[in-house]
């Protein structure tokens, strides 16, 4: 691959980046609306949220750098985000699978950004990427690490909505 397709494969990629933490972003902040009575989850998907925010910026900054513009989102990441985010119609199940799959996604999609980065010798974007990578592995972990309580509290064995007690009381194994 000549370095002028590799530099606009890279270009496209941070423009689908972008799209695709912008529809993230949102996304994690209507999930936090949706779980306010249970803080631990709340505070987990507005932190992150807040770190979706900081991507968007590194992002821009490396397209700025490139003397591209941001974007408008992508058809394929719009269609390929709302495929799973319809997955999470139910409020604690469904979010916990989307939000394995898409982290995942994430994580896949920034790997392969700081291999062009460096291969193009962008030190500072594949810098600003791989923080990015690191927040969305952090997030991936918890997702797993909490899969199984997160389904517990939507099917509690007793078939009732769980007590206060019960939503304030730790469960997390990892933040």
């Amino acid at each position: 691959m000549s370095l002028q397709m590799m530099r606009q494969a890279f270009i496209t990629g941070l423009r689908d980046a972008q799209a695709m933490e912008r529809k993230s972003q949102k996304w994690l902040e209507r999930q936090a609306e949706r779980t306010g009575c249970y803080r631990e989850i709340q505070e987990r998907m507005m932190m992150h949220a807040r770190e979706t925010r900081e991507q968007v910026r590194r992002i821009e900054k490396c397209l700025s750098e490139l003397d591209r513009r941001p974007s408008m989102m992508k058809d394929w990441t719009m269609s390929m985000f709302g495929a799973v985010s319809d997955l999470a119609d139910d409020m604690f199940l469904g979010a916990a699978v989307a939000n394995a799959a898409f982290e995942h996604y994430e994580i896949a999609a920034y790997k392969s950004l700081i291999v062009l980065a460096k291969d193009l010798d962008l030190g500072d974007a594949a810098s600003r990427l791989q923080t990015s990578l690191d927040e969305e592995k952090r997030m991936a972990q918890w997702v797993d690490d909490n899969v199984e309580e997160l389904t517990r509290m939507r099917f509690p064995k007793d078939e009732a909505r769980p007590h206060q007690a019960d939503r304030d009381r730790p469960y997390h194994r990892a933040a």
